[in-house]
């Protein structure tokens, strides 16, 4: 009798179904729950595994006894966690042909991915990169067979297979772990030392360099991947693999991009601000744009300014964001002038002050004078100061949760009580 019943709870059958109907069961539920019929449903994929891992177990008949006697505790290390067929391989397996994502019985080469970090001229401007890699490709020597036609042989300590099963007694239990054949390194083919290739030593790859040339498109979006089908790693009996360059835009010393957008932070002193003058813009293709500011229009700090159509280029069309120039203005160094008639003429020439907040005419002052402060005490002060506001908000939003209350529950307002 069975110690332990998941696996043929999974596929829906007794411990004592036969191979027949251990097959019949896997092949009706792997159809159910494949994940091409159920696409996007990360459920269905997880119970086509367990199906799959189950059906492993079971139909192996060492497998199937161990784990009658033993349960799970019985296959660990080996045939039950061990490195078999994956679930798309059993399914191929049985119903001879494979998903829609893989070409019957073939497996695929991982895919090399590279980060291509561009400039945001580059960007602008559109570029083709030559980008090299290295690569496995099959050795043109010996075509791919690690030696001489008909020097490869099947290997006789793992049949073919690659892999060996050892088990070992625990009393209690067995534990069987799956290794790689020490005799083929894997391989499941064998070739003797003098029947070897020259090139590739055996190995049926040797190291190649390719360059590829990676298009960066006008106005392409940070993390664009660009795809190469098949220019890959290859190995006998596998398709070639792709390559994949993933464009990451780099930081730019003047602009901030947000889109199609672009955001460039100008600089320019107090007398600009208020009397007009003309500022420069280099722009990423290095022309030069000039923007004229009108006396009086009396530009801030707080001051945004567009120059529409000025932006990057819309990816694969034709037309522009917007370039938006945020304004700095730059107040005049400690004690700019010792002219004391520049300051009257300042007062003169620019608008009344406003009243300031005078105290009453009884009251007493006490002079005090300013003291500068350190870049670094202000931005603490402001990091606090932030931070005090966003745990009084969150405050406020507890408290007004707080306040609403099911009727009859807490509902009735606070009243203050008084002595009689």
């Amino acid at each position: 009798m069975a110690v332990e019943t998941k696996y043929y709870d999974v596929l829906g059958v007794s411990p004592q179904a036969t191979d027949a109907e251990l097959k019949k069961a896997y092949k009706i539920g792997a159809l159910k729950f494949h994940p091409d019929k159920n696409a996007n449903n990360p459920a269905a994929e997880e119970k086509f595994k367990e199906i799959s891992h189950a059906y492993e177990i079971l139909s192996d008949s060492r497998k199937r006894e161990i784990y009658d006697q033993y349960g799970e505790a019985g296959l660990e290390g080996g045939a039950g966690g061990g490195e078999g067929l994956n679930a798309e391989d059993l399914f191929a397996q049985l119903f001879g042909f494979r998903s829609s994502n893989g070409s019957r019985g073939v497996r695929k080469a991982p895919t090399i991915t590279h980060k291509h970090m561009v400039s945001l001229e580059d960007i602008y401007r559109g570029k083709i990169s030559k980008l090299a890699l290295q690569r496995s490709i099959i050795c043109p020597k010996c075509e791919g067979r690690g030696g001489k036609e008909g020097a490869s042989k099947t290997c006789a300590g793992c049949h073919g297979n690659g892999r060996r099963q050892v088990e070992r007694n625990l009393g209690f239990r067995v534990q069987i772990f799956e290794i790689e054949c020490p005799d083929c390194e894997g391989e499941g083919q064998s070739i003797r030392d003098k029947d070897r290739c020259k090139q590739c030593h055996g190995k049926k790859t040797i190291v190649d360099r390719k360059v590829l040339h990676v298009h960066v498109d006008k106005g392409v979006q940070h993390g664009t991947r660009v795809e190469f089908r098949g220019d890959g790693d290859q190995a006998p009996g596998i398709q070639a693999g792709d390559v994949v360059f993933e464009i990451l835009e780099k930081d730019h010393a003047r602009f901030k991009r947000i889109g199609d957008d672009l955001v460039y932070k100008c600089k320019i002193d107090l007398v600009t601000a208020l009397a007009g003058g003309t500022i420069y813009i280099e722009h990423l293709d290095d022309r030069w744009l000039s923007v004229d500011i009108l006396p009086g229009e009396a530009i801030t700090t707080a001051s945004m300014k567009v120059l529409p159509g000025q932006g990057m280029p819309s990816y694969r069309h034709h037309d522009f964001g917007n370039l938006y120039i945020d304004f700095e203005v730059l107040m005049p160094e400690k004690n700019w002038t010792q002219d004391p008639n520049a300051f009257e003429a300042l007062r003169k020439a620019l608008p009344s002050p406003a009243v300031q907040n005078i105290p009453p005419a009884e009251s007493m002052t006490e002079p005090n004078d300013f003291e500068d402060v350190s870049n670094d005490l202000r931005t603490g002060i402001v990091k606090a100061l932030a931070q005090q506001y966003q745990l009084r908000e969150e405050e406020k939003q507890r408290s007004a949760q707080r306040g609403r209350h099911p009727a009859g529950f807490g509902g009735a307002e606070n009243v203050q009580c008084s002595s009689q």
